[in-house]
């Protein structure tokens, strides 16, 4: 089973090919550039350096949210588009598991965090078992950073944190949990799209797939300008 896995969901914009137990190739980029301009010149890329028969493709796993707004936009778009011209399905994997499968083994709990901005995080609770069966411990949530702190804390588990909210949280991090944690290494600790093509791997087996016509992400939450715009239907109301 051969998976494109595209996610450009956070900073990152990641594209992979994996198939069975194979990565093919990965094209990671974490820098100032936005993803309209990285994204589709990276699939190409890795399109002609893998002489990648895209009709070769079984299924395209993209990061389904939450994350930035314009960023899942934009992988969204790319995945409906290459899924409608190549007639295959996409799998929605939600971006806080994917981001966790990067510590594929790990022993301690894995708490995922990404920066979702006045003082929330995008996060959730994962481990894997004696059996490397990955379990979704407290499923991906828009939360204040110290209501998952409070959650690690009550478990009374060794932790590993990655993604983009660790250099913003950290000072918290460091005051409140009680039980030992660590940071995951670079080239572990952001998004991957080859995390997020293996875990497909699984969804796929699970019957989780959707048509690109039907995919739609899942924000989690109001962007900002809507936010804005409530409050001040709400305000105008008063």
């Amino acid at each position: 089973m051969k998976i494109l896995g595209i996610d450009s969901s956070g900073l990152v914009a990641s594209v992979a090919v994996v198939e069975d137990k194979e990565l093919l190739g990965e094209y990671t980029i974490n820098y100032k550039k936005t993803h309209s301009q990285t994204l589709l010149p990276m699939l190409d890329e890795l399109k002609q350096m893998l002489e990648l028969d895209v009709d070769s493709i079984d299924a395209i796993a993209v990061a389904a949210g939450p994350g930035s707004f314009t960023g899942l936009r934009i992988g969204s778009a790319t995945a409906k588009g290459l899924g409608l011209a190549l007639e295959k399905p996409l799998v929605a994997v939600p971006t806080v598991d994917g981001l966790a499968w990067n510590l594929w083994g790990a022993r301690t709990l894995i708490c995922p965090i990404m920066d979702a901005r006045r003082n929330q995080t995008y996060t959730g609770l994962y481990a894997f078992d004696e059996h490397q069966e990955f379990h979704v411990l407290v499923e991906q949530c828009a939360v204040d950073i110290n209501e998952i702190v409070d959650q690690i804390n009550e478990r009374g588990e060794a932790v590993t944190f990655l993604g983009d909210g660790v250099p913003v949280f950290e000072n918290i991090i460091a005051e409140r949990v009680k039980v030992p944690y660590f940071f995951a290494p670079a080239g572990m600790n952001r998004q991957r799209a080859s995390s997020l093509a293996n875990l497909a791997m699984q969804y796929i087996k699970e019957g989780k797939t959707v048509s690109a016509a039907d995919f739609r992400p899942d924000y989690l939450r109001l962007s900002q300008a809507e936010r804005e715009r409530l409050e001040a239907q709400r305000g105008a109301k008063e």
